[in-house]
C-alpha cells in the first residue's frame, strides 16, 4: 500500500426503521455508486444475518454486484463472517470476484460473535470460539495454493483442485478488537481492520501490539505498509452542531433495534449498548462535524495512529438522499483537504 492516503465507505446496509430491505438495499448500492463519483478509493460492505442492524447476509455476493455497477473503486468486504462459512468456499468466492473484477475485490475476514447464526448454519460454538485460526489457514492455503486438502481439526478432506484461483496475490483483511486477533493477524502479516467502537489511542494501541508481536518497528511507514484500515463515522454539514444534530436524532433509531438484533447461541447474558449514549460517542471519536472538524478529525486519527487508510460509515443519517449528499460533501469538501495535507 506504501505511505498513500485511501480513503473508503463502509456500509452496513443499516435497516433504519421504516425502511424496506429493498430499499436498504438499494440505498447501499447507490451509495456505493456515488462514492465512486465523488472520489472515495474503496466501498466495503458488511455481512449480518437476521437482524435490522445489517440486512446484507452475504457481503461477498453484493460486493459482486457493486463491482458490476462501477469501474475504478476497489470492493471490499468489512467483513465476511469466517465463522459461518466454509473457507475453501469463501476463497472460492474471493477468486472468483478477484478475477472477473481485474483485481477490485479484497477479502476482509472476521471472527463474528458467539450468536444464534452458529446455530442456525450448523458451524456451532466451537468455530467461533476455538475455530478461528484453523479456518483462517484453510482460507489462505485456498487463496494461495493450487491444492488443498483438509487435515485441522475440524476441516477434514482429501485433496482437492482450487478453481479458480486468484489473479493477483491475495492478503485478507482480519478484524481485530482481541488481542489474540491481533497477534493472529501479525502472525500471518494480515492487515487488521480496526473498529469504529473505538477511539485513536485504542487503535493506536492494537497498532503497536501487532508491531510488537511481529518484532517490527512501529514506524509511520511501518503502519503504513501493513496496510491496516481504521473505521469510522462520517456526516458533514455547515456546521458541527448541525452534524452532530443530525447524527444524534438518527443513529439511536438505527442502534437502538439493530443492536438488540444480536442473539446469543447458548445462554451466555447480552446487554445491547445504550443507542443514545454510542451515538454521543461515534460523534465525539470521528468526524461528524463540518468540512474542516472533519478534514481535521481524520487527519489527527491518521497521525495518533498511523494508519493510512480511513473507512467512513456514510449512512447515518437513515435517509438515502441524505445519505448521498453526504458522500458528495465529503468527496467535494473533505477529502481534498485531508489528501492536500498529507
Amino acid at each position: 500500500m506504501g505511505d498513500e492516503v485511501r480513503v473508503g465507505v463502509f456500509l452496513p446496509v443499516a435497516g433504519f426503521p421504516g425502511m424496506g430491505h429493498g430499499d436498504a438495499l438499494a440505498a447501499a448500492v447507490d451509495a456505493a455508486v456515488a462514492a465512486e463519483r465523488a472520489g472515495f478509493d474503496d466501498v466495503w460492505i458488511a455481512e449480518h444475518h437476521f437482524m435490522s442492524y445489517g440486512v446484507c447476509p452475504s457481503a461477498v455476493t453484493l460486493a459482486g454486484y457493486v463491482l458490476g455497477r462501477t469501474e475504478r473503486v476497489v470492493v471490499g468486504t468489512a467483513v465476511s463472517v469466517l465463522s459461518t462459512w466454509h473457507p475453501v468456499a469463501l476463497a472460492e468466492q474471493a477468486a472468483l470476484l478477484d478475477r472477473v473484477s481485474g483485481g477490485r475485490f479484497r477479502l476482509g475476514v472476521g471472527r463474528g460473535g458467539p450468536w444464534v447464526d452458529l446455530e442456525v448454519f450448523g458451524t456451532g460454538l466451537d468455530r467461533y470460539e476455538n475455530g478461528f485460526e484453523e479456518g483462517l489457514d484453510l482460507l489462505l492455503a485456498a487463496l494461495g495454493r493450487e491444492r488443498v486438502a483438509g487435515e485441522g481439526e475440524r476441516f477434514r478432506f482429501r485433496e482437492v483442485e482450487i478453481v479458480p484461483r486468484p489473479g493477483t496475490p491475495m492478503r485478507p483483511v482480519v478484524a481485530a478488537t482481541s488481542a489474540g486477533t491481533v497477534r493472529l493477524a501479525a502472525a500471518r502479516e494480515l492487515p487488521m481492520l480496526l473498529g469504529m467502537h473505538i477511539g485513536d489511542q485504542e487503535k493506536a494501541a492494537l497498532v503497536q501490539a501487532y508491531a510488537a508481536a511481529r518484532k517490527a518497528p512501529n514506524t509511520v511507514h511501518a503502519v503504513a505498509e501493513s496496510g491496516h484500515l481504521a473505521a469510522g463515522v462520517a456526516y458533514v454539514a455547515d456546521t458541527t452542531r448541525e452534524a452532530v444534530a443530525t447524527m444524534m436524532a438518527s443513529l439511536p433509531r438505527w442502534l437502538g433495534p439493530g443492536l438488540a438484533g444480536y442473539r446469543p447461541v447458548d445462554d451466555r447474558p447480552y446487554v445491547p449498548r445504550d443507542p443514545v449514549e454510542y451515538a454521543d460517542l461515534l460523534c465525539r471519536l470521528h468526524p461528524v462535524g463540518s468540512p474542516g472538524h472533519c478534514a481535521d478529525t481524520m487527519l489527527a486519527t491518521i497521525a495518533n495512529t498511523g494508519v493510512r487508510h480511513l473507512v467512513l460509515l456514510v449512512e447515518g443519517a437513515g435517509d438515502p438522499a441524505l445519505t448521498r449528499r453526504n458522500i458528495a460533501r465529503l468527496g467535494a469538501e473533505v477529502l481534498p483537504k485531508v489528501r492536500a495535507s498529507c
